[in-house]
Order: C-alpha cells, then structure tokens, then sequence
C-alpha cells in the first residue's frame, strides 16, 4: 500500500488546510513521506495562485516542518509550476510541471475553471471546435519538459469539466493522437506521469488522470507513474489510493512509492 502523497494544496494557495495541519493529517494516517506543493504564482492571474509577497513565507515554513517533524515524517518542499509561470523554480526539493491556462494570441483563459468557462472559450477561440481547444491543450502540455519538472502533473486536466462529453469526444482518433503525441514528448525526461485523484475527490470526475486509454498508452511506452491525490484539504490525503494503484496494475503499469527523478 503507498503511504507518500507529493502532490497537496494548503492556505498558501487554494487549499483549505494550513501545511502544518496537512502534515498532522498525514502522521496521523500512517504515511512516510509527504510533499507540500503550493501553486506557482502567475502575474496574469492571481485567483488561486500564492501571493508572490508569500512566496519566500511559504519556503520558511516548509522549512521549519521538516525539522519539526523530522523524526516522525520526511517533509519535502514542492512547487506545482505551471507551464506560463512567471517565479523561478530554483531551491524547491521538486518540481510538479502542469499546465492550467491556455492563451490565444494576447488572451489566456483556464483550462479548468468550469464547464461555462470552457464552452465560452471553445466558442471564442476555435469556432465551437473542441477538439481543436484539446489539441491545443496537448501541443502545451508536451512542452511542460522546459519546467524541468519531477512529475508531470494531471495531463489530461482539459478533460476536468467533459464528464459527459459537452466540450469534445475523448474518444476521437484526434483527440487520442493530440494525447498521444504529448506523452511521447514527454517519455524522454524520463520522470513520472501522476495518476491524479483530485477531481474525484472533489466530485470533477469519476476516474483518476489520466483517462484509462491514456494511462494504457504511457504502460505500453514504458512510462512511469505515481500516486497523487492533489488534496486541497487534510482529509483527502491518499483519496482512494488503493483503487487506484491497482487500477495501475491492471494497466500493466506499477504506481511508485518514492519520488525519484534522474534530473
């Protein structure tokens, strides 16, 4: 059974939980290890991102859980970046690359923010096309490499707001070619795909990122993959891990247990 979780939101960002209580929650459910990661800030939108005034605050504070808890937990700083995030990534233990906004031209819109949000944007920007909004999503996505990430983080994230298929067919040979092309980018880093269970947690979706054809996909190239949960509060740590990893094994793929990267 894993019992490390690198991937979770505190009140340095959106999350509900100060990192303290988060680090409390993972002793008291038997975990090892636990990455605290905050969301990078972007100039651009300052919504649910860390305050750049906060960002030197958060550092210190990771800083003093991990000593403070050194003998019960190992703590690691981590920063989720986005692909368009506008801070330097240097002196964070890890790095979680993931891409949340897409822009066209001089505007940007979010990748996740809501099914609304999306419809308008697919309208917009690609004449109600969108497979071709999930194109360009993967064309971003394969670009993550340059963050010189640790983990890749939930990569098929356009899929959030699509449970019923209002935004674009995943099924589609363009859509899974789009896909398809970005893990191959990908695969050389040669560093982790998550297998993210926020959005089910928080009622988004009924299946981990990525979709199973996807994650199938990443298990017949010799991918690798790690459990994340994403949490943004204490008690979502580890969401449904269990399922999940074996989820993994049906795959034909194993869930790691400790970051590693080869960077």
């Amino acid at each position: 059974m894993i019992r490390q979780d690198y991937h979770m939101h505190t009140t340095f960002c959106d999350g509900r939980n100060s990192a303290e209580e988060m680090v409390l929650a993972a002793i008291g459910a038997g975990m090892t290890h636990i990455g605290i990661t905050t969301h990078s800030y972007t100039d651009f939108d300052t919504s649910y991102c860390i305050p750049k005034e906060r960002i030197r605050e958060y550092r210190v504070e990771i800083a003093r859980l991990k000593e403070t808890y050194r003998d019960r937990i190992t703590v690691l700083c981590g920063i989720e970046q986005d692909l368009w995030g506008t801070e330097p990534t240097d002196g964070y233990d890890y790095v979680i690359g993931s891409v949340h906004y897409l822009w066209k031209g001089d505007k940007w819109f979010s990748t996740d923010e809501s099914v609304d949000a999306l419809m308008r944007a697919k309208d917009t920007f690609y004449g109600g096309d969108g497979l071709a909004m999930a194109e360009d999503y993967f064309h971003s996505v394969a670009q993550i490499g340059r963050l010189r990430p640790h983990i890749i983080g939930h990569f098929d994230l356009i899929a959030k707001c699509n449970r019923d298929g209002c935004l674009f067919d995943e099924s589609d040979p363009r859509y899974l070619a789009a896909a398809y092309g970005a893990v191959d980018a990908l695969l050389p880093l040669g560093i982790p795909f998550e297998i993210n269970t926020g959005a089910i947690s928080r009622g988004y979706r009924d299946v981990a990122y990525p979709a199973p054809a996807i994650l199938s996909y990443i298990a017949r190239k010799g991918g690798r993959v790690i459990l994340s949960s994403d949490a943004h509060s204490a008690g979502t740590l580890l969401y449904q891990f269990d399922k999940w990893e074996q989820y993994a094994r049906d795959a034909g793929i194993r869930a790691e247990n400790i970051l590693t990267s080869p960077l």
